[in-house]
């Protein structure tokens, strides 16, 4: 019983006219950017350890993404 009204919560959310205008904005904003870093540039998981080291890491990924972005413009 309780799935099925955590299940139509979720649906109530989604349907919602705020849950329809996130998912719109969603399939541009992030989704494309980790689909490219993780399919193109074979990014699966981090190599260091700790918040500060992967704070850097995703920073030169974000790094590498722009400059190819732009190399290619």
């Amino acid at each position: 019983h309780n799935l099925i009204r955590l299940k139509e919560k979720a649906r109530n959310l989604l349907l919602s006219e705020e849950g329809i205008a996130h998912r719109k904005r969603r399939c541009w904003d992030v989704e494309a950017v980790f689909g490219n870093i993780k399919q193109n540039m074979g990014f699966k998981r981090f190599m260091l350890r700790g918040m500060d080291k992967v704070t850097t890491e995703i920073g030169l990924i974000a790094m590498a993404h722009n400059l190819r972005k732009f190399s290619i413009a």
